[in-house]
C-alpha cells in the first residue's frame, strides 16, 4: 500500500511517500516561503527522485487541521486537486494527532502545542499504547493556562512539541507541576511522514472521504471572520 502524505498546517511544509512499513521519501522545509511556493515543487522533486507513478498511490493523507488557515487551505486544495485528478480517496489526519505520533513509543504523555495566537494553543494530550494513540484531551483551541491545568491534573510526566513551544516555553516551565521535557529538533515540528503513516492506519479503518467531500478542520473562525462579525455587531 502506498500513501502520499502532505502537511502544510504550520510553518513547516512537508511531503512524504510511505509504502507499507517503509518511508520511501520525505521532503521537509521550515523556511519563510509560502506553502504555495513550496508544496508542489517538493512533490514534483520526490516524484522524480523515486520515479513515482502517481497512479500507483492508494490514498492521499493530509494534515486536515487545525493550524494556519492559509496553510490548511493550500494543503487541502493540493490534496483535493490530486484526488480528483487521480480518483483517489483523501484521509484527513488531525494535525495535532500527527504531531503526537512523531513521539511514538514515548513513556511520557505527549502534548503537541501549536501557536494559535491570542494566547491560545491548538493542542491535545495523548498516551502511547500498544493499540495506538489514546486520546486524553481531544485536539482543541484553548488558553495555555487551561492546558497546563489539565496536564497538572493528570499528574504524569509529559513531553511537549510543536511550534508553540518557543512561544510558551517560559509559561510551560513555570506553571507545569509535573516533570516535563521538550522534544528535540528532529521531532518537534510537523512531518508528512507521520501524517502518511497515521493516515495508512486510518485508511485501513475506513476513515477516508472523497476528494470532493474533503474540507479542512479549522476548529475556530479566522481573524477576518471574527472582525467581520464584530463590524456587523457594531452596525446592528
Amino acid at each position: 500500500m502506498k500513501i502520499l502524505g502532505l502537511d502544510s498546517s504550520g510553518l513547516v511544509a512537508s511531503v512524504a511517500l510511505v509504502e507499507d512499513d517503509q518511508l520511501v521519501a520525505e521532503y521537509t522545509t521550515n523556511y519563510k516561503k509560502t506553502h504555495s511556493q513550496t508544496l508542489l515543487p517538493m512533490l514534483d522533486e520526490i516524484t522524480r527522485m523515486v520515479e513515482l507513478d502517481l497512479y500507483t498511490i492508494d490514498a492521499i493523507a493530509v494534515a486536515a487541521g487545525p493550524g494556519s488557515f492559509t496553510g490548511l487551505r493550500i494543503g487541502s486544495a493540493t490534496a483535493k486537486g490530486l484526488g480528483l485528478a487521480l480518483d483517489l480517496p483523501i484521509v484527513p489526519v488531525p494535525t495535532v494527532e500527527a504531531l503526537a505520533y512523531q513521539l511514538w513509543g514515548s513513556r511520557d504523555l505527549v502534548c503537541p502545542v501549536m501557536d494559535a495566537r491570542r494566547g491560545q494553543a491548538y493542542t491535545g494530550i495523548y498516551r502511547m499504547t500498544d493499540r495506538g494513540l489514546e486520546t486524553l484531551l481531544p485536539q482543541c483551541a484553548i488558553a495555555v493556562e487551561e492546558l497546563l491545568e489539565k496536564v497538572n491534573e493528570l499528574g504524569e510526566s509529559v513531553i511537549f512539541l510543536g511550534d508553540g513551544v518557543p512561544v510558551f516555553r517560559e509559561k510551560i516551565t513555570s506553571q507545569c507541576a509535573v516533570p516535563c521535557r521538550f522534544a528535540p529538533a528532529h521531532r518537534n515540528r510537523q512531518s508528512a511522514a507521520a501524517v502518511a503513516v497515521l493516515g495508512m492506519e486510518y485508511f485501513r479503518q475506513g476513515k477516508c472521504v472523497t476528494a470532493a467531500e474533503h474540507v479542512p478542520d479549522y476548529l475556530r473562525m479566522s481573524q477576518a471572520e471574527r472582525e467581520r462579525l464584530e463590524r456587523e455587531g457594531k452596525k446592528a
